[in-house]
């Protein structure tokens, strides 16, 4: 969820390099959409507020949003380090982790405006199965 259309719209598109998808207006109501370049799979950049929330649920949503409490997205790329220098380049500064090698791959932590987290994982090769 986000607080501002416009404003998501400029970071996911301009700062994280997302296509826009969708971006269609009924009356007050938007429903717009971005996505990774090539891929069907939508992203819906929702605002709190009518139709689908009352206005009580809807302030309470607004304040967990600018907590950072709500939402997250994972995405994947080849080359997370060249992403984080790219990312940094478009002005984007809300980093929560830099790129850092884990068993699993290499991956970094950034927040958009709002607070919501995003993940971005360069998958490496596991040597060791995970054992439940």
């Amino acid at each position: 969820m986000v607080l501002d259309k416009d404003e998501a719209l400029d970071f996911y598109v301009n700062k994280l390099g997302l296509e826009k998808g969708q971006d269609v207006k009924q009356g007050s109501y938007r429903w717009l959409t971005v996505r990774v370049p090539g891929d069907p799979v939508e992203i819906s950049l929702e605002q709190p507020g009518p139709p689908v929330h009352d206005e009580a649920t809807a302030a309470q949503l607004r304040e967990l949003i600018a907590k950072g409490a709500i939402g997250g997205l994972v995405f994947k790329t080849d080359d997370v380090r060249g992403l984080y220098e790219t990312l940094k380049a478009r002005g984007v500064t809300d980093f929560t982790q830099e790129p850092t090698d884990h068993f699993y791959g290499t991956d970094m932590g950034v927040r958009d405006p709002f607070g919501n987290a995003i993940r971005i994982l360069q998958q490496g090769k596991v040597a060791q199965k995970a054992k439940a």
